[in-house]
Order: structure tokens, then C-alpha cells, then sequence
């Protein structure tokens, strides 16, 4: 090699030498050390991915409270990919995503529970106002959290006519769009037994029409369903209503419920006559990709892993 090529080599080791001995002293001299940069939490890449609602997880185990990261964890023990983050009004999106970071366990979604009491169809507009705020206080959650979406139930029927109230509601959410949008943030109404688009008082065999048509009112990527396939097997067939509902069923809420007994029970206990072979041919027709989520009763890792069992049960998994 020339004298010119040694040289250099001599420079670039003598400079290295020098910068890890200079960073050396620094953190010997107590400088703090480069920020290492934060890991991306992220679920598996499947079809169908399992989760369970925030508060089916214990909150404390031998009396000592056990903190949001740490419940998370519990999760992933029993084999859930994610967990739907339904106690978002107690957190502040730095907190929810500083657990998912501690925890590595993914949040797909978020809720506050307010909105029954809260409502976008309140004829009063500090209620309607403040639902608002509890939305977009969600949609923050989420997207810190990493996830994308939030469950929205929407109103209640008893606040006034159908027409009025589904404007009502449906003008405020719309108030949301543009935050959704901005962080990549679906808003999904949720069936629930709260009078509206169906007929509570009417036997089974209805269809999700009216869900639809609210649905694609708003004309919008933003806006989808959250489709809880137990609540309404009391009211029509889950399986033609997935198919109604095609690429506007996003999530899935997972629940058994007895026709016969007329009853919540357990995911594929004995009494729980929902037609789950339908359910699973209707989601391969609408090639349903996504999260379902369960939202039974809950507890410590082992009533949890049973749950989980009980949703692969479901699905044929």
C-alpha cells in the first residue's frame, strides 16, 4: 500500500479511537446517552385476529392494582393478538401509548363508554357538545395507541323520532370526520339494544336495512360498522346480516346469546344456539379480514385463555 493509503488508515482509526473514547467519558461523566429509538408494536399479519375488551381484564390481582401495560400483558398471555381499549375516557393518549410500548401488546380500537349517557342524539347540545369531545378524545386514544378505529354507539332511541334523531347524531358525527381522517381513524356504530335502526319490540327475522342506510349517508371511508354478532341474533340471522353488510363490517364484537332462553351466555357453551357455521361461511363470502373482539365476562389469565379458546371454537380456527 502507498504512504498516502497508510495514512488515511491511521486518520480514520485514530478518529474512531477517539469518538468511542470521547462517548465513553461522556457517559462515565454522566451525559445522557443517545435516545434509542422507540420499537413499533405491531399484531401478526392474519385473517382474523382475536382480542378482548380492556375491561374484561382484571384490574388487580392479591389486592394490588395492576397498572394499563400490565394488563395488557395478561392479554397476550392468554393468546390475544390485540386488545380493544374500552376504558379510553381514563386514559390520555401519551398514557395509552406509553403502555402498549411497555407492554408490547397491540390496541386495535378504542371506546368510551359514556355515549350511552352522553349522546350525539341528545336533544340537548351541551350533551350533544360533550359526546363530541368523547369521541375525538377516542380517536386520539386510538391512534396513539396504534390502532384504527373507535366503536360509537350512537345514540338512543328514546330521544326522540327515528328521522331526527339519526340527523341529529349523524350531523355530529360528521364534526369528527375531518380528526378521524387526519389520523386514519374509523368511527364504527356499534348494533346495540338502544331502539334504534331496528325494532326492539318486533320478533326476529329483521333485517340491518336501516344500519346500512345510515351508514352510507355519510358517504365516507371514515365511518363503518362494529358489527356485534350477538347482540342482534335475538333480532335477525348474524350470517345475512354479515352479508348485508359486506365491506361496511369492519370489526367484529364476539358474544353468545340463547334464542331459546333469551339470554347472554358464554361463546359456544351449550345453550349458545347462534349459528356459528353461517357466521363463518358469510365472513370466507365477504372475505372479512380484521379484528374480532370478545366481550363476555372476563377475569385472570385462565377465565381469559378459555375465552380465547372459546372464540377459535367459533371461527373454526
Amino acid at each position: 500500500m502507498d504512504p498516502q493509503g497508510q495514512s488515511r488508515r491511521r486518520f480514520l482509526a485514530t478518529g474512531a479511537a477517539s469518538v468511542a473514547a470521547t462517548s465513553a467519558a461522556l457517559v462515565e461523566g454522566g451525559a445522557e446517552p443517545a435516545a434509542q429509538p422507540a420499537r413499533v408494536i405491531t399484531p401478526p399479519a392474519k385473517r382474523l385476529l382475536l382480542s378482548c375488551k380492556l375491561t374484561m381484564i382484571a384490574r388487580e390481582i392479591d389486592g394490588r392494582q395492576l397498572s394499563l401495560a400490565e394488563r395488557l400483558k395478561m392479554a397476550a398471555e392468554a393468546g390475544f393478538d390485540g386488545v380493544d381499549l374500552d376504558e379510553a375516557a381514563a386514559y390520555t393518549p401519551e398514557q395509552a401509548r406509553e403502555a402498549v410500548r411497555e407492554s408490547g401488546v397491540f390496541v386495535h380500537n378504542a371506546i368510551n363508554h359514556a355515549h350511552w349517557s352522553q349522546r350525539l342524539t341528545s336533544p340537548k347540545p351541551e350533551e350533544r357538545a360533550q359526546a363530541v369531545a368523547n369521541l375525538e378524545h377516542c380517536v386520539r386514544v386510538s391512534h396513539a395507541a396504534g390502532g384504527s378505529g373507535v366503536l360509537l354507539v350512537v345514540g338512543h332511541g328514546k330521544d326522540g323520532p327515528a328521522e331526527e334523531i339519526e340527523e341529529r347524531c349523524r350531523q355530529e358525527i360528521r364534526k369528527v370526520l375531518p380528526l378521524a381522517a387526519a389520523l386514519g381513524q374509523k368511527i364504527l356504530v356499534e348494533n346495540v339494544w338502544n331502539h334504534m335502526m331496528y325494532n326492539h319490540d318486533a320478533p326476529p327475522e329483521q333485517t340491518p336495512e336501516r344500519f346500512i342506510r345510515f351508514v352510507d349517508s355519510f358517504n365516507s371511508p371514515w365511518v363503518g360498522m362494529y358489527y356485534d354478532l350477538g347482540n342482534h341474533w335475538k333480532y335477525g340471522q348474524p350470517g345475512e346480516w354479515v352479508r348485508a353488510f359486506g365491506y361496511r363490517c369492519v370489526k367484529l364484537d364476539v358474544k353468545g346469546f340463547s334464542r331459546k332462553a333469551d339470554k347472554f351466555v358464554d361463546i359456544t357453551a351449550e345453550e349458545d344456539d347462534l349459528p356459528w357455521a353461517d357466521v363463518r361461511r358469510a365472513l370466507e363470502e365477504i372475505h372479512f379480514t380484521g379484528w374480532a373482539t370478545a366481550e363476555v365476562g372476563g377475569g385472570d389469565v385462565k377465565r381469559l385463555t378459555v375465552v380465547r379458546q372459546q372464540m377459535q371454537k367459533a371461527f373454526g380456527l
